[in-house]
């Protein structure tokens, strides 16, 4: 006669078996010496130091990512303090040059007065026609000195004006060029930011196709499962031996008596009570397996936090790099700020034109 093995026969064994193996780890506790004496669940213990090792490499890799900013930031400050020292020492050169080729001292108004060789220029001694002391060219010598004032003033003015023209036209190269950078550095920031969110998007793709992936195959192996457990409930209640005439089974001895030898299944009623038990496990395992997706459900909700949190640190991390940037843009401001206050005192130094007062004081007596 073939051995029928029932559902409730194996989750029997099922759990003797679970309660065998539970038996033996709690006989491995009992017996460890160390365990017992000590009294340490090293269980709970190795998951607490994963958990710490975790965290230490969380804050290492935070670390890690905020001294790179900070390093970049040093970087670019070093650039611009490297390029303001630039300027300044090229301003005071053209300063200098200025004042070697515009400014020398026999261009000064007052030369004719207090110039050294003045007497080894003449061609001798003249006497003056006249009385002794009389100055007879006073009114020529007076209005050639006027024209000549005149014509250095005009020279200066031109001079000016040529020196201002050359001073907008290099601050105007400088601005262009901290333009250039500036635009460049935010094309690189921009570069950056978008390889971050490229490389978050893939992340976040991935996990989300591992995850349905994940799911679709224990989807697929429940209903595989289902099927083959209602093939093998459909196969044994139509199999032959359950499908027989249940008249045969009457003994002898009595209607409470079977023949072992002609059984041929169960009565109508036995029948209906049996696929009632069978229903009620059915409907026991889609319970299950319902309690299993939901759990699945929430470990995918879990994991969708996660790629959110995730998200929000980056977007914490651009505020940050946001906030970095308008402090070099303050930065950059003072800075253009306190070169125009620069270019300014040099205008009001350079523009201090002579008026009558000046000449008024020359040539107020004969000698």
């Amino acid at each position: 006669m073939d051995q029928v093995e029932l559902l409730s026969e194996r989750i029997t064994a099922v759990q003797l078996d679970r309660k065998r193996n539970r038996e033996l780890q709690r006989r491995e506790r009992i017996f460890n010496d160390k365990v017992r004496t000590i009294g340490l669940d090293k269980d709970a213990i190795d998951h607490q130091v994963k958990e710490r090792r975790e965290k230490d490499q969380r804050e290492a890799n935070e670390l890690k990512v905020y001294a790179d900013d900070l390093l970049c930031s040093d970087h670019v400050a070093c650039v611009l303090e490297q390029r303001q020292k630039k300027d300044e020492r090229l301003l005071n050169e053209a300063i200098v040059q200025f004042r070697q080729q515009f400014q020398q001292t026999t261009c000064r108004r007052e030369f004719d007065l207090n110039d050294p060789e003045l007497l080894k220029k003449q061609e001798g001694v003249r006497i003056l026609p006249g009385l002794t002391g009389e100055d007879l060219a006073q009114k020529d010598r007076l209005r050639n000195q006027q024209e000549q004032l005149r014509v250095w003033s005009l020279q200066q003015q031109e001079e000016l004006e040529r020196a201002k023209q050359q001073l907008q036209e290099k601050v105007h190269q400088y601005d262009q060029s901290r333009l250039s950078l500036d635009n460049r550095a935010l094309e690189l920031q921009k570069m950056e930011e978008q390889c971050k969110r490229a490389t978050a998007i893939a992340t976040k793709n991935f996990n989300l196709a591992l995850a349905a992936e994940i799911t679709n195959r224990r989807l697929q192996e429940q209903h595989e499962e289902e099927e083959n457990n209602q093939t093998d409930i459909l196969n044994q209640l139509n199999g032959d031996l359950l499908m027989e005439n249940p008249e045969q089974n009457v003994s002898v001895l009595g209607l409470s008596r079977l023949r072992r030898d002609c059984y041929k299944g169960m009565s109508p009623k036995e029948l209906q009570q049996y696929t009632q038990y069978q229903l009620q496990q059915a409907e026991d395992r889609k319970s299950a397996v319902m309690k299993q997706r939901e759990k699945e459900l929430q470990e995918h909700h879990e994991h969708m936090t996660s790629a959110r949190a995730a998200l929000l640190l980056e977007r914490q991390q651009a505020r940050f790099n946001k906030e970095l940037r308008r402090a070099l843009d303050n930065t950059n401001a003072q800075l253009a700020q306190a070169h125009d206050a620069q270019k300014k005192q040099l205008q009001d130094l350079s523009t201090n034109i002579p008026d009558e007062r000046y000449f008024s004081q020359f040539n107020t007596s004969s000698r």
